[in-house]
């Protein structure tokens, strides 16, 4: 039996004790909990703690908590601020040190933004999103008598806001039809189980109807998005986000920062400074500006005839690494080994097919779930897929923001998606159908005077877009296994089975299988029912 860790019991006097355990979940461990302090003074203590020979809590009380300046709201000191900010206005502002700024966050509520802003705010990596979503809430009430959705400042007041309003109407008034004549037909349809709660069924029923109805909601349709990250993240967002030319963008980095400030204001002194974040934002908007410039003038750009009406999610593998089991061999021997990759290379290549696949086999070990993920050297190897799929898929998809994914502009020239369960229902489909195609002409029309970002957001959900994927192995497969899930809307499970087959066909990539052991390929009428009555077991 191993003996306990030794480590050096710190002192402190009675009145220090007292002050210590206030603000740190022990005083006589070595790990230890921070409490009651605000995220500023957290990651100014541990920017400082970096470049101390003092232990933490005595960093705290010598430099710290001496510099108690304001109350919290139960009349606790918070300790340390006046010295927090001025550390950063060194680290930060002096010295460049960046990565100071990854020690502590906040958490803002975006709400009322449309689906557009949603994707420009999700698009950084190092943060963590929770959006609202469209396949368990009904779009169909009016709110001061309008619809949820987001009328953009450079239309608001123009001679098209009419138009543009009359159509958002039209869309929202022929999504509460379909959905009000549908949910009966879905009730007959699919009745209620014996021992199946009333809680459970209408839920079921509920997103069975939500997932048909969703495409006629448009990229304007308002969403409310949660938001946590550190202060770097924060200030890379919103630096991309000035480079827009999209006024609601903007105008919601005016608010986001504004309310940061209150928070963690020492992370954001540079965003809005001449000469750092604004000349950071210029520098990011005039390449958009040049790349916008070349495009035009170095590709033909055909004129693609509208329209393009009904068709079918398109998923292409591009590229992949042709020696894909070799280099996984070779990564996964690499740590094992105190060898050159050389050299490992060399071993591997006298092994047969059969023992490439049994290492790679007890590589993976015995998962019993997806959350059982396979190790780094699955990272070796990549895949670029290029999809063209409705926008509600990409809504989805887009979430994986640790993937390299870039889309291009939502617009009517790629087609639409219409609900397959809408096939056996011809009145309903038309009345789907129809309220899609006028989208473009309004689109067109927008176009014309205010451009393709803001065009866009007359455009329904259920029309298509492209955009690029690439993945290394080990990404795939936690995309691929748990966007493929019965419980997941059809549109995006099609798309990443539809990647998987590619793996295995295009790439010759069997040996995937030996990792990927959770793809569901089946199809389900009802996509939540296992997780509703599952959910009322539960309670």
């Amino acid at each position: 039996m191993s003996k306990q860790l030794y480590f050096i019991q710190e002192s402190f006097t009675d009145q220090e004790l007292e002050i210590l355990n206030k603000y740190f979940t022990n005083t006589d461990k070595p790990v230890f909990g921070l409490i009651n302090l605000p995220d500023v003074v957290k990651g100014a203590l541990f920017a400082r703690y970096s470049r101390s020979n003092k232990s933490l809590r005595r960093l705290f009380l010598d430099e710290f908590y001496t510099h108690s300046t304001k109350l919290t709201t139960d009349s606790m000191p918070v300790a340390g601020m006046e010295r927090a900010s001025s550390l950063y206005d060194k680290m930060i502002l002096d010295f460049g040190d960046d990565s100071v700024a990854q020690l502590g966050g906040a958490h803002i509520a975006c709400e009322q933004v449309s689906n557009i802003l949603t994707k420009i705010i999700e698009k950084g990596r190092i943060a963590s999103y929770l959006e609202q979503s469209t396949r368990y809430v009904y779009y169909n009430k009016k709110i001061n008598g309008q619809y949820h959705y987001v009328i953009p400042p450079e239309i608001a007041g123009s001679p098209l806001e009419s138009l543009y309003k009359e159509y958002m109407d039209f869309l929202f008034d022929t999504y509460t039809e379909i959905l009000e004549e549908l949910t009966p037909i879905l009730k007959k349809k699919y009745p209620q189980g014996e021992k199946q709660t009333d809680r459970a069924w209408e839920a079921i029923i509920r997103a069975k109807a939500c997932d048909i109805v969703r495409g006629l909601l448009p990229a304007s349709t308002r969403s409310n998005l949660g938001v946590y990250a550190n202060g770097q993240a924060f200030e890379y967002m919103l630096v991309k986000m000035y480079a827009s030319d999209n006024a609601e963008v903007i105008q919601y980095a005016d608010m986001i920062l504004h309310e940061l400030r209150k928070i963690i204001p020492a992370f954001l002194t540079r965003v809005d400074l001449e000469n750092r974040g604004k000349l950071w934002s210029q520098y990011i908007k005039d390449i958009h500006s040049e790349m916008n410039g070349v495009a035009k003038s170095l590709l033909k750009k055909e004129t693609v005839a509208l329209p393009i009406r009904h068709t079918q999610n398109e998923v292409n593998l591009i590229a992949w690494d042709k020696d894909g089991l070799d280099k996984i061999i070779q990564s996964i021997l690499f740590e094992y080994t105190f060898e050159s990759e050389k050299d490992i290379q060399k071993r591997i290549e006298t092994f047969t097919e059969e023992e490439k696949r049994d290492i790679l086999k007890k590589y993976c070990g015995n998962r019993q779930n997806r959350r059982h993920k396979p190790g780094r050297a699955l990272e070796t190897i990549s895949y670029k897929f290029e999809v063209l799929s409705d926008y509600g898929a990409f809504r989805d998809l887009q979430r994986h923001r640790m993937l390299t994914l870039e889309w291009q502009k939502l617009s009517p020239r790629n087609g639409y998606i219409i609900p397959i369960e809408l096939e056996d229902l011809p009145r309903l489909k038309k009345l789907y159908e129809n309220a899609l195609i006028k989208s473009e002409g309004i689109y067109e029309k927008i176009n014309d005077t205010f451009g393709e970002e803001v065009a866009q957001y007359v455009i329904p959900f259920a029309y298509r877009v492209r955009y690029e994927i690439c993945m290394n192995l080990r990404e795939a497969t936690h995309f691929i296994e748990l966007r493929s899930q019965k419980q997941g809307h059809y549109s995006y499970r099609k798309v990443c089975i539809d990647m998987h087959d590619l793996i295995i066909n295009k790439a010759k990539h069997d040996f995937v299988d030996d990792c990927m052991k959770f793809v569901d390929k089946n199809f389900y009428d009802l996509s939540r029912e296992d997780a509703e009555n599952k959910k009322d077991r539960k309670l």
